[in-house]
């Protein structure tokens, strides 16, 4: 029992750093890049073209690891949660690996190709199985107060940002909206990620 919480709080906190890392790397792909400013999606900092192409794949590599090491990371009654966050990490790893063409069409505006189909759907889904996780640890007490009260914070702000990039997609179509919401949806990601992982190492160092 002791060695499986010793690998939990190794786990949660190799977790915290690849998120930091990696949300460093695709960060630094979006700024630098060529990409279109806060019009564009984030994705596009890792077109072919790209000289950040390279630092946003291992971005991206380092969320799905830290996806996966978050799993782990999660008590063993948390299997939903974590079943969840580990198909996160593999659709974050197909995003990672399939390249969408210049500007990442997507429909109903814009006329996409089988690669933007995949890298998109991968995308979207990978970030509803992070959402639907927050929704799952808010609801089992077996997470913890500490884990349960990050997660509430979380999904009340993702739920509606999800909303908001839905229905713009859906109505308007690219643009700054878009932009905006999604980099404020992947912070929202990104952050809730972070808090968790480093709220589950120090339970278990505590306990």
């Amino acid at each position: 029992m002791a060695e499986a919480g010793l690998g939990r709080v190794v786990a949660a906190s190799a977790a915290a750093g690849c998120t930091l890392a990696g949300a460093v790397a695709v960060t630094v792909a979006v700024v630098a890049g060529p990409g279109p400013g806060p019009t564009g999606y984030v994705s596009e900092a890792g077109v072919t073209d790209s000289r950040y192409a390279a630092a946003y794949r291992i971005g991206m590599f380092a969320l799905a690891a830290a996806l996966l090491l978050l799993a782990v990371a999660l008590p063993t009654a948390l299997r939903v949660a974590g079943g969840l966050l580990a198909a996160g990490s593999v659709l974050t790893l197909l995003s990672g690996a399939v390249t969408c063409s210049a500007g990442c069409p997507l429909p109903p505006f814009e006329t996409p190709t089988v690669a933007d189909l995949v890298h998109g759907g991968a995308s979207i889904a990978a970030t509803a199985s992070v959402v639907f996780a927050m929704l799952v640890l808010l609801r089992s007490p077996a997470a913890g107060p500490a884990v349960r009260r990050i997660a509430a914070l979380g999904a009340a702000t993702a739920l509606p940002l999800s909303a908001a990039i839905a229905l713009t997609m859906l109505i308007v179509g690219r643009g700054g909206l878009v932009g905006v919401l999604e980099r404020l949806l992947l912070t929202v990601a990104v952050g809730w990620g972070l808090a968790t992982a480093s709220a589950l190492g120090l339970a278990r160092r505590g306990s």
